[in-house]
Formats: structure tokens, sequence, C-alpha cells
């Protein structure tokens, strides 16, 4: 079974033999098994060369990395291993063409508004945040436009957020959503957990045939794998936000763990293992599948998602995006 791996001390990680080698700055030494890793997470200052690259490349093996905070700065993305030309001239084609584009990002924000709102019903008290939800989405169908329909994303995320004091305890509040810099816990943990996550759904599009730079709800661009984006949105309150709501109220995470520099928040590293491992965990809980007929994994929910693309993508099957039903 394949691990991600997550280093949080400085070093060096080089290939030895035929196993990949870390050495920290302490002298601790590990081996990892080229078949045991699925990915490698970096948040320490880590030395590595070509001859590790190459290494990897050939095993297909992205590397994360992350800045100072914590939070996902970028990818090796090794060659792809799985293409198609012809996916990839259909991928462009429902970008291009502006109802096909607007289809697909409907679909992403109606099955990510579904998770919020399924988070809320677990809580008290959410009931007016639910209607005030209910009453954006349901404007979708009229959206002509793009920004538009961002603009609904937008004004339901903060009627979302706002109802997060209402399921928060010991002391864990979110006022406003502040992503540069967080300048709070809630905020700190809502950051990191999408940087996660965004790698994660990022490692799952790798290991199919679609390009993760052709996009539909967020603007293709360079220097970024927008797709990871647009999936991710399906997946951010399912994972992440249940996440946050249990280590917060089970006292996993506490105040402590959180550190305040000159209005910075920042996660702990003992923190951040904390998130990190119920974050596996989670990831790793399995669900039976409906139609399938057999227990599926959260990560492979992502994997899933992204097959389903593919067959609407060629015109297999109209792509229904994610609604859990558990």
């Amino acid at each position: 079974m394949k691990h991600n791996y997550y280093i949080f001390k400085s070093g060096r990680l080089k290939r030895k033999d035929n196993t990949v080698f870390l050495e920290t700055i302490d002298e601790e030494r590990k081996y990892l098994p080229i078949e045991s890793i699925d990915s490698l997470h970096l948040f320490g200052e880590i030395d590595l060369n070509t001859k590790l690259l190459n290494y990897l490349n050939s095993y297909g093996i992205i590397i994360n990395f992350y800045n100072y905070y914590g939070y996902y700065s970028g990818s090796y993305y090794p060659r792809k291993q799985q293409v198609s030309g012809y996916l990839l001239v259909n991928q462009v084609q429902h970008y291009l063409n502006k109802e096909e584009r607007l289809f697909l990002a409907k679909q992403f924000i109606i099955s990510g508004v579904f998770h919020m709102v399924r988070n809320l019903r677990h809580y008290e008290n959410t009931k007016e945040y639910i209607e005030t939800i209910n009453r954006e989405l349901s404007d979708i169908d009229e959206v002509p436009v793009i920004p538009a329909l961002m603009g609904i994303e937008g004004r339901i995320r903060n009627v979302y957020y706002s109802a997060f004091n209402s399921i928060l305890k010991h002391g864990f509040l979110l006022n406003k959503r502040e992503k540069r810099p967080p300048n709070d816990p809630v905020n700190v943990l809502i950051s990191f957990g999408n940087s996660i996550l965004y790698s994660t759904v990022l490692g799952e599009i790798y290991k199919t045939q679609l390009d993760p730079t052709v996009s539909y709800l967020h603007e293709p661009s360079t220097r970024r794998f927008s797709l990871s984006l647009d999936l991710s949105e399906i997946f951010k309150p399912l994972i992440i936000d249940s996440l946050i709501f249990y280590t917060i109220n089970n006292k996993i995470l506490n105040l402590e763990d959180f550190d305040s520099k000159e209005e910075i928040c920042l996660l702990s590293e003992e923190g951040k293992k904390k998130f990190i491992k119920e974050y596996e965990k989670k990831l790793s809980t399995t669900v039976k599948h409906r139609k399938l007929k057999r227990s599926v994994s959260y990560r492979s929910f992502i994997k899933l998602e992204c097959y389903k693309l593919i067959k609407h993508l060629i015109d297999d099957e109209l792509y229904k995006p994610l609604k859990a039903w558990w």
C-alpha cells in the first residue's frame, strides 16, 4: 500500500541504492521504500538533486512543496505516464465552448454547496444560514457567465463561513475569511487544509489522462494547475471543513497549537502533524458505494470524480458531480 510522506524537518533527500534516503539536520536517517511512496510533501528546507528527481520521475511520484507558513507553493510534476491527445482536445473544446464550460463550472459549485449545507445540517442553529444559501443557489440556473457564477459562489461562501461560529467550540471564532495572510486559527486551518487538499487532488488527476492546467470554473493560467482548484471545490467542505469542526470540537487541536507573529497566525509543527494525521485517516475512511457496490475511500472518490469528468468530456456520460449520500 502506498503512503503520502510528510517531511517537516530540514535536511537532504537523495537516492541511495534503490530507495529514497532522508538525512535530517539533526542526523536522523530514514529510508523510504520507493514502492511505498504515493507522494512527498516537503515542509522543511530540503536539498535534493536531479538524480533523485529522475528516480522519482520513473515511478511517477509528485513532490509537493510548502512555504515557511505551511501553505502550498508548488509541485514537481513528473512527466505524465497517462496521456491522451484525444482527451486533451476534448478537454480544451469544452473550455472554449461557453455553454459547455458554464455547465461544468456550475456542477462544481452545486456539489460544493451541497456539501456545505450537508455540514451545516449536522449542527443546531444553522437553519437560517441554510435557507439563505439555498436562496442564493436557486439563481444559479439563470447565470449566463462565469464571473456571475463566481459572484454567487462568493456570497454563499460568506454566509457559510458566518455559520462557523454557531458550530465551533472552545474559544475558536471566525469573524471573516482572511487568506493573505490568515490572521486567526480558524483561517489558518482553512488555508492549510485547502493547501493539502489541493495537492491531493493534483496527485489523483496525475493518475488519469486529464490535463491539470485546463479548467472550467477557475480561469486557466500560467503557473498553476487550475483543474485541481475546480475539483477541490467539491471536496473542501466534504473533507477539510468537516475535519476542522471535528479537530476543534473534539479538542484534538487547541489554541496552544497556534502562534501569532507580527499579526500573522501560524499553525505549529505539532499542530500540522495532528491535522495531517486526521486528514490521512479521513482520506482512508471508506463508504459503501451505491453504484459500484463496494467500499470506496474518500481518496478514491476524488479519483472517481476525475473519471466521471473524463466520461463527460468524451461524450460517454453526462457529468453528475458527487453529492455525498452517507
